[in-house]
């Protein structure tokens, strides 16, 4: 774990957490471990949670493993597709903003991936789960196996996601970098295993850090971030700009550990 001011962590008001690698194992319910230690959590600190999924695998990953009082809830936050999106709990989920991609952009984002495959002869798997490119409304997102395969196959799915990057992190960072070049007005970046996601221009982890900020009313010095993506090109990686404390977790084991020392 590369830990930059472990040692404030107690100190911090908001914990962020990247949802995918970090709280759940790829598209994978949250395990009870990982909840438990997500309820004691919110008895003392806010938490706020950002990924690429869409609200939907939020609530199906992550909300419907919680249990929990629902006063807690006041202190959960979450920022899906990448923070295009935020929720708060007042009596029930409510959407507070949503950047929307325009029907063009949609159909631009498409054209742009097509137009890469073919550029680079990429063949994809002869079987897949589910739609390839997903039009997530605030994000378009690429998914190698297609967007069902975990709910499909279960573990053997992970297996897969997590084999098939071994094997191609330069295909799938090779695919982002072309698509970004064909999108230049658009944010273009690598995401969970086989992932590549496109949102509006700028909207990026960093943005959802300071709309956090903005809405929240935290400081960012006041914020710890845990995610397993730090690395140049990785959808985690642009929250360092903002000067936020962070950890990089290669697993949502590591991230238990970071959580129970904040609890001890």
């Amino acid at each position: 774990m590369k830990i930059s001011n472990l040692k404030k962590l107690k100190e911090k008001d908001l914990i962020v957490f990247d949802l995918d690698g970090t709280l759940i194992r790829t598209k994978s319910p949250m395990d009870k471990e990982m909840s438990e230690l997500v309820v004691k959590l919110l008895e003392t600190k806010m938490v706020a949670v950002i990924g690429g999924g869409k609200y939907e695998v939020f609530q199906e990953l992550f909300l419907n493993q919680l249990k929990l009082k629902k006063d807690s809830l006041k202190n959960l936050f979450l920022f899906p597709t990448t923070g295009t999106a935020f929720y708060k709990y007042d009596k029930k989920w409510k959407k507070i903003y949503s950047l929307f991609l325009t029907a063009s952009e949609v159909s631009r984002i498409k054209k742009a991936f097509l137009g890469v495959f073919q550029e680079i002869g990429y063949v994809h798997p002869r079987k897949t789960y589910g739609e390839i490119i997903e039009n997530r409304k605030t994000q378009v997102s690429f998914s190698v196996y297609g967007q069902d395969i975990v709910r499909v196959l279960g573990i053997r799915g992970v297996r897969m996601k997590e084999e098939w990057l071994k094997n191609n992190l330069e295909t799938k960072m090779k695919i982002a970098s072309l698509v970004a070049k064909r999108l230049p007005n658009l944010e273009v970046r690598a995401a969970g295993f086989t992932t590549i996601d496109v949102t509006k221009k700028g909207i990026d982890k960093a943005y959802g850090i300071h709309q956090m900020q903005k809405y929240l009313k935290v400081p960012i010095k006041n914020m710890f971030f845990v995610g397993d993506a730090m690395f140049k090109g990785g959808n985690d990686y642009a929250v360092i700009k903002t000067g936020v404390d962070y950890v990089s977790v290669k697993d949502p084991e590591e991230t238990k550990k970071i959580i129970s020392q904040i609890l001890n």
